[in-house]
């Protein structure tokens, strides 16, 4: 089997562990990367493969149904997945076409029968004979709304496309809708964060526009020089970054503060949170639920000399012991803001979740507001822009409150941490809110929300 074989196989055993098993792809392809024993430039093909594929699946699904002229549930699963890749490589990569067809017949074939082969065969020849701006405009045509159009052509369901719509309305830029979604389906940048104090970005690195510490290599490999750092260098979006500072920043620390990572899994931020803490001589402590992600945050903050204990609680119950100066709660959310690295979400995630995890996150956030002291801030962060999860969770609570809190301006709060204005407006709301979006801060789209208990 040549080496590009190979990396078409990864790729679509990935595919078929994520699509059938619900498996995660950026947990599940590095190992199989490994077991395979790609090289550099073949495992940057099996990871092309595969996120390319997961993040067009709404689009090539489409085409797939037009070129078969028959429903997707007729159509055996793991055929399905090869057409996909199939199809990934007949229309957004310069593969050969007929190296992508016979390839992917031959992954049909060892998923199906000899009328897999067949069926795959034909349905990839028929996508070949056509450009994909055609196949493009084919799908569309088959829409029935703008919103449908939209989803189909850019990859996203409909009720994400609403979503967006809406959060992107609340501060009058609905016009950046398909620039959100196309943004979605890029590869994301890798960016670093060498640690407050206890690092340096590298000589040669372009520092990010808004992190202070924030970075992005020229090239070479980032987890060696996580690897060399001790963990004082680690991969990181920039939003995940700002995220942290937007709580560290927003009022001048005292030493001897108390500080709380509520839902610290699995770990990016609580580093940060230490390296802060230990400069300015505050205390910080961490809890996750879940006992493996509660084992990532330990060797997340391993790097830093402070002493970070890891507690494995319910959040609404780990708040309750009060007196906190700094809470960071970023809590469990639908990760749509997530979805460049995590595209599979967007197949997996559906209207009925937000209302259960809405209902979550007002618990949580009501209990980090308990524990905090007189004066105190809780920095409110979801990785995802739905206004359910941001605004309306944060208005049922400062209801439940009262006069008892007070909302800061996160926006201020960023915008101060460089020189470069990230262009954060207000929200319709009248909020302090901070929404970060990739296709404006090439960061994930992070939600940040400062309170202040009176």
């Amino acid at each position: 089997m040549s080496s590009a074989s190979t990396s078409r196989r990864v790729a679509f055993e990935t595919i078929r562990a994520v699509n059938e098993s619900d498996a995660y792809a950026n947990l599940l392809l590095p190992k199989a990367i490994a077991r395979a024993g790609l090289n550099t430039a073949d495992a940057g093909l099996a990871t092309e493969l595969t996120y390319g594929t997961l993040r067009r699946q709404g689009t090539y699904d489409a085409v797939i149904q037009i070129a078969a002229d028959r429903p997707l549930q007729e159509i055996d699963p793991a055929v399905l997945d090869a057409l996909r890749l199939g199809t990934h490589q007949l229309l957004s990569t310069r593969v050969a076409s007929h190296a992508a067809v016979n390839e992917s017949v031959e992954l049909a074939r060892s998923a199906g029968s000899r009328g897999a082969a067949g069926f795959a065969n034909a349905v990839l020849r028929r996508i070949s004979r056509d450009t994909p701006g055609e196949w493009i405009e084919r799908v569309a045509a088959t829409a029935r709304s703008d919103d449908e159009r939209l989803g189909l052509v850019l990859s996203h369901p409909v009720w994400v496309v609403r979503a967006f719509r809406r959060a992107l309305a609340a501060e009058g830029r609905a016009d950046e809708l398909e620039a959100l979604l196309a943004a979605d389906n890029a590869s994301p940048r890798v960016t670093m964060a060498a640690l407050p104090g206890l690092a340096d970005v590298p000589d040669g690195a372009r520092h990010t526009p808004y992190s202070p510490f924030g970075f992005r290599l020229g090239g070479g490999d980032p987890e060696g020089l996580v690897r060399e750092s001790g963990g004082r260098v680690r991969v990181q979006d920039e939003g995940s970054q700002l995220a942290a500072l937007a709580l560290t920043r927003a009022l001048p620390v005292q030493p001897g503060e108390r500080w709380l990572d509520l839902c610290a899994g699995p770990g990016g931020k609580t580093a940060v949170l230490a390296a802060e803490a230990l400069q300015h001589g505050a205390g910080l402590e961490a809890n996750e639920v879940s006992p493996a992600r509660a084992g990532l945050v330990r060797q997340a903050v391993a790097g830093v000399p402070l002493n970070v204990p890891v507690s494995e609680e319910d959040g609404r119950v780990r708040a309750a012991g009060g007196g906190y100066d700094r809470i960071l709660l970023d809590a469990p959310c639908t990760g749509l803001g997530a979805l460049r690295r995590r595209p599979e979400a967007r197949w997996r995630k559906t209207p009925a979740d937000v209302p259960e995890l809405a209902q979550l996150q007002r618990e949580l956030l009501s209990a980090a507001i308990g524990g905090l002291r007189p004066g105190g801030v809780v920095a409110y962060v979801t990785c995802s822009p739905h206004l359910a999860e941001t605004t309306g969770v944060v208005t049922e609570v400062r209801r439940e409150f009262g006069d008892a809190i007070e909302e800061l301006d996160a926006r201020a709060v960023l915008t101060n941490l460089s020189d470069a204005d990230p262009g954060l407006p207000p929200q319709n709301d009248g909020s302090g809110r901070a929404q970060l979006w990739p296709h404006r801060h090439n960061t994930d789209a992070m939600s940040i929300s400062l309170l202040r208990r009176v």
